[in-house]
C-alpha cells in the first residue's frame, strides 16, 4: 500500500506543470514585477495578482515559500494549543490558497474552507491546485475585497499572510477588527522585513487589546522586548525549489530561505513556550550560544555547554524559531 502524499509534496507536483505554455520569459518578468511590488507599497483598490500569467508566475515562485513560512507559524500555534484543531478556517487575501494547504499539513483532516481574494485569476489557478489536496475538496473560493467593507462569519482560524503590506492603515486598522470579532484563532505572517514585522506588531497589540493570548512565537503577551527602530524578529523556513522555481529565477541552489515574521493569537487556553530562539543558534566547540526572548519578558544569550549534558544535546539540534528548552526536558 503507497504511502499518502503529503500536501508539501502534493503540492510541489500540483505546481509542477502549472506554468505549460508560458514562455519562461514572461514568467520571469511577472516575477520580478510581482517581487518589486511586495516589497513596496500597493493601493487597496489595485490587486496585485491581475491575470492568469501573474498567478502562473506566482504560484510556481511564491506559494511554496509562502506555505512553509505560513506552515512553520502555524506548527507554532498548534504547540502552544496542543489538544486543538480548527473545524473551520477562513484564509483572508489567501490568493491561490497557500495558507489553506499549510494548514491540512499541520490539522490533516477536512474542514470547512473559504478563501477569501479580490483577485478572480488567482482564486481560479487557487481552485484547480486545490484538486490535488483531498481536504480542500470542497473548499469555497471567494472573490471579496480585503479591507474596511470586508465581513466575515464567525470562524475557528483565520490566517492573513503576505497581506498586511498590500492595504492602507485604515484598511489594515479595520480588517483587524473584523477578523478579531470573526475568529477563535488568528495568525498572521508578513515579510521578514523590518516594516513586515512592524506589521506585525501593529497587530498583535490590536489582537491583544480584543482580549487574544498571544501562542507564537512570543512566550507572553507582554509589549515586545525589542526597542523600535533597534531591531526586529523574525524567523526562516527552507523551502526546496523544484527545477521549475530555478529556471523561472535562474538560481541553481535546491533551496531558499523564506524570512518571515508572524504572530499567532487566540482565545482559547494557552500554553506559549517558555522562551523561543530568535536567532540562528550559534555552535562552536563545546558550547551553543542561543538568543532567546523569554517570559519575563526580555532577551538573553545564553550558553549551553557539554556539562548541560542531554541540554547540550538539544541545543546543537535546536533551529531558529524553535521553542526552548524542549519539550522532553525538565522546565
Amino acid at each position: 500500500m503507497n504511502a499518502p502524499v503529503s500536501p508539501a509534496d502534493a503540492l510541489r507536483s500540483s505546481l509542477a506543470t502549472l506554468l505549460d505554455g508560458l514562455p519562461p520569459r514572461q514568467a520571469t518578468q511577472a516575477v520580478d514585477r510581482l517581487i518589486a511590488n511586495y516589497r513596496g507599497t500597493t493601493p487597496t483598490d489595485a490587486p496585485i495578482l491581475r491575470d492568469r500569467a501573474d498567478v502562473a508566475a506566482y504560484a510556481a515562485y511564491r506559494m511554496p515559500a509562502t506555505f512553509e513560512a505560513v506552515h512553520s507559524a502555524l506548527e507554532a500555534f498548534a504547540e502552544a494549543v496542543p489538544d486543538w484543531t480548527p473545524t473551520s478556517h477562513t484564509d483572508v487575501g489567501g490568493g491561490t490558497g497557500a495558507a489553506t494547504w499549510a494548514a491540512t499539513a499541520t490539522w490533516p483532516g477536512k474542514r470547512s474552507v473559504t478563501v477569501l481574494d479580490w483577485a478572480e485569476p488567482a482564486l481560479a489557478i487557487g481552485r484547480e491546485i486545490a484538486t490535488a489536496n483531498p481536504a480542500l475538496k470542497d473548499a469555497h473560493w471567494q472573490r471579496t475585497r480585503i479591507g474596511s467593507a470586508l465581513t466575515l462569519d464567525p470562524t475557528d482560524l483565520v490566517t492573513v499572510s503576505y497581506v498586511l503590506n498590500e492595504l492602507t492603515a485604515p484598511d489594515r486598522t479595520a480588517l483587524l477588527e473584523t477578523v478579531a470579532s470573526a475568529a477563535q484563532a488568528v495568525v498572521i505572517v508578513e515579510p521578514g522585513t523590518p516594516d513586515g514585522y512592524t506589521r506585525v506588531i501593529e497587530a498583535r497589540d490590536r489582537l491583544i487589546a480584543a482580549g487574544f493570548h498571544i501562542a507564537a512565537p512570543c512566550p507572553h503577551s507582554a509589549a515586545c522586548p525589542i526597542a523600535p527602530g533597534t531591531d526586529w524578529c523574525h524567523f526562516s523556513a527552507r523551502v526546496s525549489r523544484s527545477s521549475l522555481h530555478r529556471q523561472i529565477k535562474g538560481g541553481s541552489l535546491a533551496y531558499e530561505d523564506e524570512k518571515f515574521s508572524y504572530v499567532a493569537a487566540t482565545r482559547l487556553p494557552v500554553t506559549p513556550a517558555p522562551a523561543r530562539v530568535v536567532r540562528k543558534p550559534q555552535i562552536r566547540k563545546g558550547q551553543v550560544l542561543l538568543d532567546l526572548c523569554e517570559t519575563e519578558p526580555s532577551l538573553r544569550r545564553t550558553t549551553v555547554t557539554k556539562r548541560h549534558g542531554d541540554l547540550y544535546k538539544a541545543a546543537r539540534d535546536a533551529a531558529w524559531g524553535d521553542a526552548w528548552p524542549p519539550a522532553t526536558q525538565d522546565r
